[in-house]
C-alpha cells in the first residue's frame, strides 16, 4: 500500500506543474507559492475538523517536543524555499529544462538518506535511481545540450529543498500526516504571503485565488499527507524514489493541457521510467541487524515487530489503533525496507 501511496501523491504534485506554469501568467511567484501552500494547509484544517474526526478517533500519534526540529526544518526548506524557487524558475525557464533538473529531487534525496541518515542504498536501488534520472533527461533533452541559465540555478535549488524536506519528514512519519501538512501549509503559505505583501503584492482576484487554493490543497496538502504515509513503510529513499516520477506525470498533464506534443523522448522516458518502478517494486534486502529497545506511539497494527500485549483487559486489540508501546531489544534477520521500525545503519 506505501506504493500506491507514494504514486498517489506524485499524481497530485504532478498537477502543479502545467496548472501553476498557467497561473504564473496571472501571479508572481512568491504569491502562487504563498496560496498553494496556504491551500494545502487550509484543506487539511477542514477535513480534519470535519470528515477526518472519525478516522481522527481510531488514532494517529500526537507530535513530540523531540519531533520539532524536524518540523521548523521541513516547513522551511519545503513549505517557504523549495516553492519559491521552483515558481521562481518556472517564471524564467522553459517547462522541459525545469522537468529535467526536478529530477534530481530524487538524487539529493538519495544522496542525504544514505550519507546522512544511514538508509541503504543497494545496486537495484541505485540503478533504479539512475534510471528515473536518465528518464528526465530522455523527455527533456534538446539537441545542442542545456544550457544552466538562471531560472534552472532556481529550479535545482528546489529540487535540493525538497530533498533535505523528504528526508526530515521521514523522520516524523509516524506523526499524524494530516497534522504535519497542516503545520507545514499554514506556516510555509502564512510566511511566504507576508513576503508577498511586503514586496508589494496585491490581493488576486476571487477566481484565482479560489483556483489557486484547490490546486495547493491536492498537490500540497493531500500529496504530502500520501507522501508521510509511503515514508512510513518505504523509508525517505524509496518514497522519494517512487514520488520522483512526478516530472514524468508532469510531461504527460503537459501534453493533455498545454498542447504539447509527444515524441521519441516520451516513449524513452516511459520506457525508462517503468523499468526503474519495476525494479523498485521488488527492491527488498535481508541482513542480520539489531533493534534497540524503544518507546514510542504510532498507528500500527499487530505485525511482526507489534507482537505486544496491552495495557488494557483484552490482550489485543483487533485491527489498526495507536497507543505508546515497548520493542524490546532483539537481533535477528528478514527481508526489509529502511522503514520506521529498521532505521539501523548499514
Amino acid at each position: 500500500m506505501s506504493y500506491v501511496y507514494a504514486l498517489g501523491a506524485a499524481f497530485l504534485f504532478a498537477l502543479s506543474m502545467p496548472l501553476g506554469k498557467s497561473l504564473l501568467g496571472s501571479l508572481r511567484p512568491l504569491e502562487l507559492s504563498a496560496l498553494c501552500y496556504l491551500g494545502g494547509g487550509l484543506g487539511l484544517l477542514i477535513y480534519k475538523l470535519f470528515a477526518g474526526r472519525a478516522e481522527g478517533s481510531a488514532g494517529e500519534a500526537p507530535l513530540e517536543l523531540k519531533d520539532l526540529p524536524y518540523v521548523a526544518g521541513f516547513t522551511a526548506s519545503g513549505g517557504v524555499l523549495a516553492p519559491l524557487f521552483l515558481f521562481t524558475g518556472l517564471n524564467l525557464a522553459p517547462s522541459s529544462s525545469a522537468s529535467l533538473l526536478l529530477n534530481f529531487e530524487l538524487v539529493f534525496t538519495a544522496l542525504i538518506a544514505v550519507f546522512f541518515f544511514g538508509e541503504y542504498g543497494g545496486r537495484r536501488f541505485w540503478l533504479a535511481a539512475g534510471l528515473i534520472t536518465a528518464g528526465g533527461v530522455a523527455l527533456s533533452f534538446e539537441p545542442g545540450g542545456f544550457n544552466l541559465k538562471p531560472g534552472l540555478v532556481f529550479v535545482a535549488l528546489s529540487s535540493l529543498m525538497w530533498g533535505l524536506d523528504n528526508n526530515l519528514t521521514a523522520r516524523v512519519s509516524c506523526k499524524d500526516p494530516v497534522t504535519l501538512g497542516i503545520i507545514k501549509g499554514l506556516a510555509g503559505g502564512g510566511i511566504n504571503a507576508g513576503l508577498a505583501f511586503y514586496a508589494g503584492g496585491t490581493f488576486p482576484p476571487l477566481k484565482l485565488l479560489v483556483f489557486s487554493l484547490l490546486l495547493g490543497f491536492l498537490s500540497y496538502g493531500v500529496s504530502l499527507a500520501l507522501l508521510i504515509r509511503a515514508m512510513r513503510g518505504l523509508g525517505a529513499a524509496r518514497a522519494g524514489a517512487f514520488f520522483g516520477i512526478y516530472p514524468f506525470m508532469g510531461a504527460l498533464f503537459s501534453f493533455l493541457w498545454l498542447g504539447e506534443r509527444a515524441g521519441g523522448r516520451f516513449a524513452a522516458a516511459f520506457c525508462l521510467m517503468g523499468a526503474a518502478a519495476a525494479l523498485l517494486l521488488r527492491e527488498k534486502h535481508a541482513h542480520i541487524h539489531f533493534h534497540s529497545a524503544l518507546e514510542h506511539e504510532h498507528f500500527h497494527t499487530h505485525d511482526f515487530h507489534h507482537a505486544h500485549a496491552h495495557r488494557e483487559a483484552d490482550a489485543q486489540r483487533a485491527g489498526a489503533h495507536v497507543h505508546a508501546h515497548i520493542h524490546k531489544a532483539e537481533r535477528h534477520g528478514h527481508k526489509h525496507l529502511h522503514d520506521s521500525h529498521h532505521e539501523h545503519p548499514h
